[in-house]
């Protein structure tokens, strides 16, 4: 009964584990392993779906989530995938629908024999089968709600007006007037947003395509590919249209355009960048990436870092002493890399100690100087990958200095090769400070499982996250390592509400 209740408990994490993973709009990696997780623990993945649409931030799983439970022979799983669906922005629904009915489209790929050369190729996308008559229903809907408010049908026409098109006329759902005037006829109402956004395209002075963005509240962008001319009043009716994150995305843009040269427009950036802190559609990463590429003041990154270190703290408080151990050992480039930023996010969201090393058959003290990516490149500067491998040795000095932890985080692909050895050195250390440290590998491209196996072998407990090289999906962890325990984390996803299906 013992290894059952294991096995359970291994697989669930290993979901949480595949969650990690971040592909880039391409659903075709990630079904596979979402229809696999339904069939083997359907009770789990229904309440991981739920648990994911409110905590998670990886669009493609959002979405496949949505399309394996509609999908879902499992009773109850309908349900609650129709649920999530209405939830959804038009252009996931559209991404959700057009995957489940699949596509044909046109791939260039290299014939070697009988000669080598390009050729275009017609390939198949997608699923490839009917949508369900309950999707079609909930999409129309969907859509019959979207089409009782003109605002809210013009807002969604004019940002995912190819996906609105595609719903309509791939399910045969037969659009409302404003709809077949706007989507299908080109013909907006007078005075609406798409009428708008005709002047707009049409309008022969930057003075006038302000004023147009403004009084249409044309959403950025859809603007900026329409604005012939980046004046500063431009700018200003751009700026006052565009989200958060769009600032922070676009932050080089606009500085390249001028915007922290007029005050009325710093100022807006500003604002937005202040609001950033409490968005949750805002990505922690983003706002890093922003700060090293875009060319502006100081106070603006200052800005930015407080925007990244707000967004990370959202995720989660760590309340245990927890110590880094970062494999800087031959070829282990990217777990430095990982380490870094990994260490900025663990050090804004501790509340306590925090200990960091970089290995390889020695340790090395890493001694940021805060919890900013900035202050973590500073304090692994001169760490580059070489030597052999030691992970026992980092424990080792955490024993020898008496750093009582109850969580080890370890960067690392599992290939030690060389004494003192992981798990002795921690059972050693286990003796001696009196506490059972909670142990979580975070394993980089090419990791085998070697130490996973060592401590199971050795009766320590012990959590694997592979980590497939892609930074937006690193503030995933902070929730899982936030938890005393993964039981509880994954008890707590048990005890997720469901979301129900709306009756209309």
């Amino acid at each position: 009964m013992t290894t059952t209740v294991q096995n359970e408990q291994d697989l669930r994490l290993a979901m949480l584990n595949s969650l990690l993973t971040c592909p880039h709009r391409n659903l075709g990696l990630v079904h596979p392993l979402h229809a696999d997780l339904a069939a083997t623990d359907p009770r789990f993945y229904v309440r991981l779906a739920a648990w994911y649409a409110d905590h998670g931030d990886v669009r493609d799983h959002h979405e496949m989530f949505v399309v394996t439970l509609v999908l879902s022979g499992f009773p109850g799983h309908r349900g609650v995938g129709l649920a999530l669906l209405r939830q959804l922005p038009a252009y996931q629904l559209g991404r959700v629908v057009d995957f489940i009915h699949g596509w044909k489209e046109e791939v260039t790929v290299e014939v070697v024999a009988p000669k080598k050369e390009r050729v275009r190729m017609t390939a198949d996308g997608g699923l490839g089968r009917n949508v369900p008559r309950s999707v079609r229903t909930e999409v129309t809907r969907y859509l019959r709600e979207r089409e009782a408010d003109d605002r809210w049908f013009d807002s969604t026409a004019l940002t995912a007006r190819k996906a609105l098109k595609r719903l309509y006329a791939l399910l045969h759902v037969k659009p409302g007037p404003r709809a077949q005037a706007v989507l299908f006829d080109d013909r907006p109402p007078e005075g609406s947003k798409l009428a708008g956004l005709k002047a707009l395209a049409g309008a022969d002075s930057p003075d006038l395509a302000a004023r147009l963005i403004a009084q249409h509240d044309v959403p950025f962008r859809v603007a900026v590919g329409l604005v012939k001319a980046m004046t500063p009043p431009v700018l200003k009716a751009l700026v006052g249209r565009m989200t958060p994150q769009e600032v922070i995305n676009n932050l080089d843009m606009l500085s390249r355009r001028g915007a922290f040269d007029e005050p009325a427009v710093k100022a807006l950036v500003e604002a937005r960048l202040e609001q950033a802190k409490t968005v949750g559609r805002v990505s922690a990463f983003k706002a890093e990436k922003a700060r090293d590429a875009a060319g502006v003041s100081a106070d603006v990154k200052a800005r930015l870092d407080a925007v990244a270190d707000a967004r990370v703290k959202a995720r989660g408080r760590i309340t245990r002493p927890t110590a880094l151990l970062i494999d800087k050992s031959g070829s282990m480039s990217q777990a430095i890399e990982v380490g870094k930023r990994l260490g900025a996010l663990l050090a804004a969201v501790a509340d306590r100690e925090l200990y960091a090393y970089a290995f390889d058959t020695i340790a090395y003290p890493v001694e940021a100087a805060g919890p900013d990516l900035a202050a973590w490149e500073t304090a692994l500067a001169g760490i580059t990958a070489g030597g052999g491998t030691s992970v026992g040795a980092a424990v080792e000095v955490l024993r020898r200095k008496r750093q009582y932890v109850e969580q080890l985080v370890v960067v690392t692909d599992e290939g030690e090769n060389t004494a003192p050895l992981f798990v002795p050195e921690l059972l050693k250390y286990r003796d001696e400070l009196k506490v059972e440290p909670a142990v979580c590998f975070v394993k980089v491209t090419g990791a085998t499982a070697e130490l996973e196996a060592a401590c199971r072998k050795a009766g320590v407990a012990a959590d694997a996250y592979q980590f497939d090289g892609d930074y937006y999906a690193l503030p995933n962890l902070v929730p899982l390592l936030a938890r005393p325990s993964k039981r509880e984390l994954l008890q707590e996803i048990l005890e997720y509400p469901l979301p129900e299906r709306r009756a209309g």
